[in-house]
């Protein structure tokens, strides 16, 4: 979308002439990057009206898909809306030649949504009589629907292409999409799209997170499952259809999954969830719109797409919880810890206060301890106050340590008590599984072990008993 082809507001081309317009004004448009003004005057929305129009309608768009691609995640129907997506093809070159032959207008966008609704639809049912009537699995029938009416749908733009009594110019925009060539009504159908996607959350959100995560107890309570499930995949189409244009049948799917994906990182509360997808799937269509309009060779759905993407990969990498740095954090804080406890559970066990620098090295042997990690332990233990300075004695051990020392050999013993008693269990198969437990056990769960021991007469393990 170019900022310069804007013709003001109330003007309008019909989609052939705009395209027309569009396609000289690339040829001879470069890649030079836009100046702090020209961005200023797109993101404040001063960029022309149809360049405004653009950015509202994929905004609205990236709202709805947001919003309704989230119950799409956790009915785990993902790749149903791929399907559904594809299997538009045929619906819009069936409208169309229907149309020409009635003597209306085949171009006409109402009529084709029409056509792509209509065979979307009969896409997902025929998924689901292969399913039902058939020993196929989910993933096969989807890639057999897909193919299949991906096909015919390209079979019927030949057709369509090579036919001199008819005229299918700008109908292969449904493909990749081509928003350029979006006006006001299209802009208001992905409004009015956005506003029910909306409502019908705020309405049925219960409902939907019942059917989501829970189906058959939803059944057995007396839910309609099945009509709940059908406004949900009502809704999935509309959104599909909806965004043909904007960004093609082939990328719609992209804004279906890639948002809630995204807001997944981020929290763990559905209501939660719905909101950040939004906003991000809103946020990527107003981005991805921005930087197509400012770099006009680059088509606004791949933008938006590509947009959609580095959210994901920045809450793939960078989200408190989920995120790959704090995953790797978690993990390394973890490691440490338990590398630490074997180190001053072996001091507990030696009885002393300085440990040896060539029990430390046969200990970093035996546990496959690098160079790094040894370094990483002591820095850590001597942070936490557990150890002191590293001298030619060996690794001092504080008070703290050497309680924590005692506390860990004990939970060892224990934890090893009880599966020998309880779990049947022969004594020299239980120290590996001890070997990872007695590091979290918690105060609750120990006292609760030492209760159950107590109570069956068995006698609860002294400190430094482990037998090691």
């Amino acid at each position: 979308m170019l900022p310069g082809i804007s013709l003001g507001i109330g003007v309008q081309l019909e989609p052939s002439q705009l395209e027309q317009l569009r396609s000289s004004a690339l040829a001879t448009a470069g890649d030079r990057l836009p100046t702090l003004e020209q961005i200023i005057e797109t993101v404040t929305l001063r960029g022309g009206y149809n360049t405004n129009l653009v950015i509202a309608g994929t905004t609205l768009l990236g709202l709805a898909a947001g919003i309704i691609g989230v119950f799409a995640l956790l009915r785990k129907r993902s790749l149903m809306t791929d399907a559904l997506s594809h299997a538009t093809l045929p619906g819009i070159t069936i409208a169309f030649l229907t149309a020409t032959a009635l003597g209306f207008d085949g171009r006409s966008l109402p009529v084709l949504l029409l056509g792509a609704t209509v065979s979307g639809v009969a896409g997902v049912l025929c998924i689901h009589a292969i399913l039902r009537f058939s020993r196929l699995t989910e993933d096969a029938a989807i890639g057999i629907v897909l193919s299949v009416f991906f096909g015919a749908g390209i079979v019927g733009l030949s057709y369509i292409q090579a036919n001199a009594n008819t005229s299918s110019a700008g109908l292969n925009r449904f493909i990749y999409g081509q928003a350029a060539t979006m006006r006001a009504g299209d802009v208001a159908i992905m409004g009015s799209i956005a506003g029910v996607s909306v409502v019908t959350t705020v309405l049925l959100l219960k409902e939907f997170a019942l059917v989501c995560f829970n189906d058959a107890f939803a059944k057995v309570d007396g839910w309609p499952v099945g009509a709940i499930d059908l406004v949900m995949m009502g809704l999935v189409v509309l959104v599909t259809v909806a965004g043909l244009q904007a960004v093609g049948l082939i990328l719609v799917v992209a804004m279906l999954i890639i948002p809630p994906v995204a807001a997944r990182f981020w929290t763990e509360r559905l209501w939660l969830l719905v909101v950040l997808a939004g906003v991000i799937g809103a946020a990527s269509g107003y981005f991805g719109s921005v930087v197509s309009a400012l770099l006009p060779r680059k088509p606004a759905g791949s933008v938006i797409v590509l947009t959609s993407g580095s959210i994901f990969a920045i809450s793939f990498i960078c989200a408190p919880a989920r995120g790959v740095i704090a995953t790797a954090i978690r993990r390394l804080r973890l490691r440490l810890r338990i590398a630490g406890d074997h180190l001053l559970e072996r001091a507990h066990e030696l009885h002393t206060s300085v440990l040896p620098a060539s029990v430390v090295d046969e200990l970093a042997q035996r546990r496959g301890w690098s160079r790094w990690l040894r370094t990483l332990v002591i820095w850590s233990l001597r942070r936490a106050g557990m150890v002191g300075s590293m001298t030619s004695n060996g690794l001092e051990v504080l008070r703290a340590g050497m309680a924590r020392g005692a506390r860990v050999s004990r939970n060892h013993a224990l934890w090893k008590q009880y599966l020998i008693s309880y779990a049947d269990i022969a004594p020299s198969h239980v120290d590996w599984s001890v070997d990872q437990v007695e590091h979290v056990l918690s105060d609750a769960l120990i006292a609760e072990l030492e209760a159950e021991l107590t109570a069956q007469g068995i006698a609860i393990p002294a400190v430094g008993s482990a037998g090691r």
